[in-house]
């Protein structure tokens, strides 16, 4: 809640300066604030070093997803992303035109889409983890093995339980 005396007007000792960084105010103290900007820097840097692949992290997460587990449905890829079913569907559709995975109909329920790693899938996931590693290297290393594993608990924490196909496995 904003009390009045917190934005009082600007005077000359205030006024921002061209070309100077921005003061951040209480986006400082603000969670989301902080991982939208280290979401930023993640994302920008994986984007470079996947440019040559041309995969995004969302088709990444899939082709993982589709690894750890072979004829796994559209559906529960989706929800374990917290992607609608559109979304889904033309990731999907993506991926298949680049020759990157396969669909079939599943043979207990004709209505559900299983997904497999075509050969061409397996080649740019190989490729594709040795440049996630890399790009990993560089946000990971900044943090001991501790650090990095009470940061990532952490994390878990704001979205386990919350998100859908996101609680924490037995």
């Amino acid at each position: 809640m904003t009390r009045n005396n917190d934005l009082k007007p600007a005077n000359d000792d205030d006024v921002f300066e061209v070309g100077a960084p921005l003061r951040t105010g209480r986006l400082d103290q603000i969670l989301g604030f902080h991982l939208r900007m280290a979401n930023v820097a993640i994302y920008q840097d994986y984007t470079a070093a996947m440019g040559d692949l041309g995969l995004t992290q969302k088709q990444f997460a899939v082709l993982e997803l589709i690894a750890a587990n072979p004829k796994v449905s559209q559906i529960d890829i989706a929800n374990q992303l917290s992607m609608d079913r559109a979304t889904m569907m033309a990731l999907v559709n993506r991926l298949e035109s680049r020759n990157l995975l396969e669909r079939q109909p599943s043979p207990v329920d004709r209505r559900r889409q299983e997904l497999l790693l075509t050969a061409g899938g397996i080649e740019i996931l190989k490729q594709a983890r040795s440049i996630q590693e890399q790009h990993e290297l560089r946000f990971t290393s900044r943090f001991s093995p501790e650090e990095l594993k009470i940061f990532i608990d952490g994390l878990k924490r704001i979205y386990i339980d919350v998100l859908p196909g996101s609680a924490q496995p037995d």
